[in-house]
Formats: C-alpha cells, sequence, structure tokens
C-alpha cells in the first residue's frame, strides 16, 4: 500500500539531502570520552539556546526524560505531570523501572494543569505517603492537540513548586513547535526548569537524537545515567551533525508546518461527522473525533487512498512537518472529503 502523504507523526521525518551532505563531512571522535566536536558543538548550542550551563546529546526523548526524574528522585519519590503527559502513557513504564519513582497525574485541560491542580497533588510530608520531588510539564502537549503552555501558567506553576523545593521539570519534545507558535524565547522557558530538553527528530528534521540541559551538576549526573542506560554512543558525530544543521536551518520553518495544520483543521471542521475543536489548534498537532465510535474505521478507509494518521485516545491525530507541503495538505483533504462523504452520507 502506497502511502502519499504520511500525517502518522513527526518523527516520519526524512534528512534532507543538505542535511545528509552535512552529516556526511561531519567531525568526530569518542563523544562519551568527549572528544567528538560535533557533538560537543551540538550540546554548546542546545545549553546556549536553552539557557543552561551545560547540555548533554541522548539517543531519544524518553531517555531525557527517564534520567531527569533519576537524578532528580529517590526510589520511592512521586513526580507530578498531567494525565495525558507522554511518560504515563508511552514510555514503558519506564519511570517505575530507571527512578524508582512513582506518578501522580491531574487533571489538566488540553495536557496543561493548573495552580490549583498542582495545589492539589503535593503530598504533605508525612510517612504515609510518597515525598513529591518533581512537576513535570510537557511542551507542547501532545494528547493535547500540540497546545502550547502559556508562560504565565508556567511561571505560577514552576513558582510554587520552587517554593515547596520541589525539582522541575520539561519534557519539551516539541519545545521550538512552542517557541515559534508564542515567540517566547527557548531560553526563557528554560530558565523555570531544573532539567529541560528538545527533540531533534520530529519537527527539526533530524534522523537521531534529544539534547537534555541543565546545571552542570546536573548533567555530570546525567551522564553516570547515561552510561547506566547504555547511552554511549562513541563516534555520533555523524548524527550529531544532523541536529546542528536543523538548529541552523530548519527551525523557523516550524512556522510553514502551523499553516499546514490549521489549513487543515479548517477543512475538517466543515466536514459532516468529523468532530474539532479548532481553538485548539496551535502547531502542528491535528485531533479530531469521528462520529458514531468509527475512528478505526474511518482511519483504515484513509489508509486505503493513501492517507495515514493515527488513533490516540479516541481521537485520530494528523501532525503536520517538514515532508508535508501545501499540495499534501490539499491531497490529504480531498482523501479525508471523499472518506467522510462515504461513511456519512
Amino acid at each position: 500500500m502506497d502511502i502519499m502523504v504520511d500525517l502518522f507523526s513527526d518523527t516520519g521525518t526524512k534528512p534532507s539531502k543538505e542535511m545528509r551532505q552535512f552529516m556526511a563531512e561531519a567531525e568526530v571522535g569518542d563523544e562519551q570520552l568527549g572528544e567528538d566536536p560535533t557533538v560537543n558543538r551540538l550540546c554548546s548550542m542546545a545549553a546556549d539556546l536553552l539557557g543552561k550551563e551545560e547540555a548533554v546529546y541522548l539517543p531519544s526523548g524518553l531517555m531525557a526524560n527517564q534520567i531527569s526524574y533519576a537524578v532528580h528522585c529517590q526510589p520511592g519519590d512521586e513526580i507530578i505531570m498531567d494525565k495525558t503527559a507522554h511518560p504515563v502513557h508511552y514510555e514503558g513504564g519506564a519511570t517505575a523501572v530507571i527512578a524508582g519513582a512513582s506518578i501522580r497525574t491531574v487533571p489538566g485541560e488540553h495536557g496543561i494543569f493548573s495552580l490549583t491542580d498542582l495545589v492539589q497533588a503535593v503530598r504533605k510530608t508525612e510517612y504515609h505517603n510518597p515525598l513529591t520531588r518533581v512537576v513535570s510539564v510537557e511542551q507542547t502537549s501532545n494528547l493535547g492537540g500540540g497546545r502550547v503552555w502559556p508562560l504565565e501558567r508556567i511561571e505560577e506553576v514552576t513558582k510554587y513548586a520552587r517554593e515547596k523545593g520541589l525539582k522541575t521539570h520539561m519534557d519539551g519534545a516539541r519545545l521550538l513547535n512552542a517557541v515559534i507558535a508564542s515567540g517566547v524565547p527557548a531560553r526563557t522557558y528554560g530558565q523555570y526548569f531544573d532539567s529541560i530538553w528538545f527533540d531533534l527528530s520530529k519537527g527539526l528534521g533530524a534522523p537521531v537524537g534529544s539534547v537534555l540541559a541543565g546545571s552542570a551538576e546536573f548533567i555530570e549526573e546525567a551522564r553516570f545515567w547515561k552510561q547506566r542506560l547504555g547511552g554511549a554512543m562513541r563516534q555520533a558525530g555523524i548524527i550529531a551533525a544532523g541536529g546542528v544543521y536543523a538548529l541552523e536551518n530548519n527551525v523557523e520553518r516550524l512556522a510553514d508546518d502551523h499553516l499546514h495544520a490549521r489549513k487543515l483543521a479548517e477543512g475538517i471542521s466543515e466536514l459532516a461527522g468529523l468532530e474539532i475543536e479548532l481553538d485548539n489548534v496551535e502547531t502542528n498537532i491535528v485531533l479530531f473525533k469521528v462520529k458514531d465510535n468509527l475512528t478505526e474505521e474511518f482511519a483504515n478507509l484513509l489508509l486505503e487512498k493513501g492517507v495515514r494518521v493515527s488513533s490516540l485516545a479516541g481521537y485520530l491525530r494528523a501532525v503536520t512537518h517538514l515532508d508535508v507541503g501545501q499540495k499534501d495538505i490539499d491531497f490529504a483533504l480531498e482523501k479525508i472529503t471523499e472518506t467522510a462523504g462515504e461513511i456519512f452520507k
């Protein structure tokens, strides 16, 4: 089956010819010994971008989350995050296995919880309770439909967390989408968090990796966990170069993905049988519902027509990215319209 337009996820992006050439020419060394110049360059760029002392290059965002929790927590501690957050649903229970910590979820709205939610979730310190240790924020919110955490909300929840002596962590898988959509610099977000990372292999278009940043002390501890988890990548400059190229060339163009997502969402909003909240489409994720519990049937019919989307938590999710242009959005809308017409005659 030929997939003409792949909206399954922005993780499906492929490195461009120019990025591949840049990667092929990268200087390399043993990154675990600190001797790979391209990895070091990438980490310096990321630390500067996020306003942190140091950064470390990692194979995945999952590892960035789990290393952060392991550094911040002792076994038995508790981490607060939204009920839709990625570590709750898509990290294989890694928080329990690696950090030995538990997760307490809060009922935010579109992946964004309030100060009231946080205050109610922080445990009273007594021996019956696990110790609340970390507040974790996902930017943008995946299951929230790519919603951007407002800076004012971040200020509120992190201020309270600091007052309570808690560590703050940002799962910034799509942080740079939030930066482009909001106009808030990445280092402004970074100042509120003890640990923060962003993904290179989603909208930025690099093939591999994430970069985790924090204080020099935090990164030193993170390196121990990277080693324990098998994160040494040795001559990793070849893949890190994709991240360098992405930061130099692919950040501002994220705005195109947001425009494409908006056009797709507006087209879906006009179709009978489909439900979408246009106000929630802020970045590159479009969530919509299919009436009469026909979600899977709709997705399968759409795939037969050459358009792939994903099914998550009762929604269909379409994610725009650098491999999806305006003609692809037009084609996807045409096929979505055809499918809706066939099902809801």
